[in-house]
């Protein structure tokens, strides 16, 4: 298709190194096309509206906005979800906390209690809930706007029977027990964030990025909070930063807990597993 080509051309010529795979996606979202509609009849007029939307699309993202805040959704573990302002755009490396999660090697038909703290699009619960079809979740967030996504996205991928969405602040007023607690929360050091790519500083919620002056504020809280309200033999998965490991695992000892990390594909530190000492 001419308008891809020209496109991917025009994004290309601003330095952005993923032109041609933006282009393809903003041209379907901007035409109402499947991948298959465009390999098919790309040679079909754009027509106005078309025309009009893709300019649109196209000058967002020269100006840096993230395809996925343009077209408001992306996939995570092969599954659709939608984004708002107050959500971070779902990312490859954070698939590493459900990969760990499903590797915990808990009996058939996986735990039954499931905790997520900072929820956010809702992507890690509900994509644990679709691998553990006996489990049932709750999805912890600060932000109103991050539940109402959430809530939509359980829907939206056949798991809102089975999850639930409430405003707080990390598991302070939460009882327990939780077999399983996950959280990627905000990591990065607050004087960092002003050095970050414009994508991410500028698009993302800062509340979803900031950890604080040295980016652990957000584990103190959940491991001062969350130990109590393990069930025997539960697991607390945190996502960290690349340098965030032996830090993790100092908070972990002091809180009485055993740490274990998953590297990612590029080979970073990226999940610490926690367990009560001897579990």
């Amino acid at each position: 298709m001419a308008a891809r080509a020209r496109a991917a051309d025009a994004l290309a010529a601003r330095g952005i190194e993923t032109a041609a795979l933006d282009a393809r996606i903003l041209v379907e979202e901007a035409l109402g096309l499947t991948a298959t509609d465009l390999a098919l009849h790309g040679g079909e007029p754009v027509g106005q509206a078309g025309a009009e939307r893709l300019a649109s699309y196209l000058a967002r993202r020269s100006s840096g906005e993230p395809v996925a805040r343009i077209i408001g959704a992306w996939e995570f573990w092969g599954l659709p979800f939608g984004l708002s302002p107050e959500t971070l755009v779902p990312r490859p490396d954070t698939e590493t906390l459900v990969e760990a999660a499903l590797g915990l090697g808990l009996p058939p038909g996986g735990p039954r209690r499931l905790l997520d703290l900072g929820t956010g699009s809702g992507c890690i619960l509900v994509a644990l809930l679709s691998e553990w079809p006996r489990a049932r979740g709750l999805g912890l967030d600060r932000s109103h706007g991050a539940l109402v996504t959430a809530r939509a996205n359980a829907a939206r991928n056949g798991v809102s029977d089975r999850a639930a969405f409430v405003a707080g602040d990390w598991a302070a007023a939460l009882a327990g027990p939780f077999d399983v607690v996950v959280a990627n929360p905000p990591y990065i050091a607050g004087p960092v964030i002003a050095g970050l790519a414009e994508e991410v500083r500028a698009h993302d919620p800062r509340l979803a990025l900031d950890g604080g002056p040295d980016g652990l504020d957000a584990y103190r809280a959940i491991l001062a909070q969350v130990p109590p309200l393990l069930a025997p033999g539960g697991h607390l998965l945190v996502e960290i930063g690349y340098d965030q490991e032996e830090a993790l695992r100092r908070l972990a000892a002091a809180h009485g807990l055993s740490a274990q990390v998953r590297r990612d594909l590029a080979g970073h530190p990226r999940v610490v597993v926690m367990a009560a000492a001897g579990a």
